[in-house]
This record gives C-alpha cells, structure tokens and sequence, in this order.
C-alpha cells in the first residue's frame, strides 16, 4: 500500500515536473519573442537582439531554475543544472546532429567563441575550489566577474566581426503593446514554471532516495536542454550544420558564465566537491570538442565522432548511477 502511493506520488511529480518544462520553454520562447520585436521597433541593430535578448533568453530556463534553487538553499541543483546541462549540450545534441548530418563548423567559433568557453570552464572550477584554499563558494564578487567577463566578450565580438555563429534572429514584427503583453507573459511563465520545475525535481529526489546534485545533473540538466536539442535538430534539416554547433557553444557559453554568474551575484552558491569529477569531464569533453574542429582540412563533426560523443554520454550517465 505505501509502496503504491509513493509510485503515484512519483508519479504526479514526474507529469507536474514535465508541465513546468514545458511552461518554462513556452514562456522563453515568449520572451524572446516579445523583447526582440520590442527592440526592433526601436531599432536596436539585429546583431545586438542576437546576443543579448535571444542569447539571454534561450539561457533563460537554467537561469531561472538556479535561482530558484539558490533562493530555497538548494545549491547542488545550481552546479548539477549548468554542469548536467553543458554536457548534455556537448555530447548528446551535437553527437546527435553529427549522426544526422555532419557538422561543419565557422572559423570565428574554433579561434575564439569554444577557447573562451574552455576559460570561463577553468576559471569557474578555480572560484568554485577557492584555488585550492578553504572555502567552496562562488561568491557575488566572482559572479559579477564572470556576468562582466561575458560582457566584454559579446561586445568583442561585435566589434570585431558584422555576425556571430551562435545566434540567429528570427524578428516577428508586431505591435509594441503585443510585444509588451509576451514579455510580462514570459516572465511570469518563467516564474511558475522554474518553482514547478524545481519544487518537484527535489521531490522525486527524495522520494526515491538520490542525492540533488544527481537529479540536477540528469533530469533537470536534461529538460532545460530540449530547446538547444530541438533547435540544433531543426537547423540540420534545414542543412545549416553551423547553426546547430553555434546554438550548443552559444548555450555553454552563457550557462557558465551568466547563469552561474547572475545566480550567485543573487545569492552566493555553496560547491560540492564530489562535482569535481563532473566538473573535470566538462573540462575534457570540451577540450575534445575543441582538438575535434580544430584538427583536419574540414572543421567539422562526422557521423562517427557523433556517435562517439553519444557513447561517452552513455558512459557518463553510467557513472553517476553507479556513484548515485
């Protein structure tokens, strides 16, 4: 009898848990929507929507579930969402658009947007160790440093180049008042949606007796990752194989640095050491991604690279169970 009302009671949790993904991608997708007609009718440059409203709002679900994790003290779901999430984007939607296509890749992304990448990797896993000193807190000064060091990264790249590879604009021209109504809609979705999410992950957490930081680097990492998987699938279709590596590096780049940066400027996130292994994974699994596109006459990701990521995955997943 308990055994089958904690079954249902998993079992509601799993079906609310799906809703809040759902409203939290429905509502970013608002937000972007709403913000980017609303700045083209006041002819802020497409370039610039590019890299900060659709950027910001494709991080959007991340960002909100962190925040509602560091808010309520939930700290392991904060690492475990970014880290989870990276590697799902690294390994799993770009070995799958891989098998589905083979991905070439724009020179601009190999020489500067993946090493930055590999940086703010490395600097992150130094703040959140204390470099190796007592203490494991990414602090407010530490967060700002890394919401900054984006900053200065993204207005690099506009100086520099006339395009990005990991955004495109896809402006709907509407009415100032409508594109208003979607972003108030969004940000309200987003809300519910990140309390939704959050609320029930840490419950099926508990009720089946695995740790958050588990929940955070699978399930949670995982759902807030669907858009990047949909997009990257939609763009190989569509034969734009740079598009869907753009959308993985444009994502990493902006869980590392601004989810992680503007949650802990919010609140400070404890660190558990046991995500160093997690966290060194990230670390090599980009490296990898890194010599993949840099090396050979062609940067691009075969078939067989792709299925190779999709294994290391496998592989990953299997040692998280076995560590539970």
């Amino acid at each position: 009898m308990v055994t089958s009302l904690i079954g249902l009671m998993v079992a509601l949790s799993v079906v609310i848990l799906a809703l809040g993904f759902y409203v939290l991608i429905k509502s970013a997708n608002y937000l972007i929507e709403g913000a980017s007609a609303l700045a083209h009718t006041l002819k802020v440059p497409d370039i610039a929507i590019g890299l900060t409203i659709v950027a910001f709002g494709t991080s959007a679900p991340e960002l909100i579930v962190n925040v509602v994790s560091s808010v309520n003290g939930h700290h392991e779901m904060c690492f475990g969402n970014v880290l989870g999430s990276n590697i799902f984007n690294t390994l799993v939607v770009l070995g799958f658009a891989a098998i589905m296509a083979p991905l070439e890749i724009k020179r601009n992304t190999v020489r500067k947007e993946i090493p930055f990448i590999l940086i703010g990797c490395l600097a992150v896993f130094g703040m959140a160790n204390n470099f190796g000193f007592a203490g494991h807190v990414l602090s407010r000064v530490e967060g700002l440093f890394l919401v900054a060091a984006l900053f200065g990264f993204l207005v690099y790249v506009v100086l520099m180049s006339k395009e990005t590879a990991f955004v495109e604009v896809d402006i709907h021209e509407m009415k100032s008042t409508k594109a208003v109504w979607l972003i108030i809609l969004g940000c309200l979705g987003l809300f519910l949606g990140g309390n939704m999410v959050v609320y029930n992950a840490i419950n099926i957490g508990r009720m089946l007796h695995v740790s958050e930081k588990f929940i955070g680097l699978t399930v949670v990492a995982l759902g807030t990752s669907l858009p990047e998987l949909v997009t990257s699938v939609v763009a190989v279709t569509k034969k734009r194989g740079d598009l869907a590596v753009g959308n993985v590096i444009g994502s990493n780049l902006f869980n590392i640095l601004m989810v992680l940066g503007l949650t802990s400027v919010i609140n400070p996130i404890n660190y558990d050491v046991m995500l160093n292994y997690d966290f060194i994974f990230l670390i090599l699994i980009t490296l990898i991604m890194y010599i993949t596109f840099l090396t050979g006459k062609k940067k691009h990701l075969n078939r067989l690279e792709g299925i190779s990521f999709l294994i290391l995955y496998g592989i990953y997943i299997t040692f998280l169970i076995n560590r539970g």
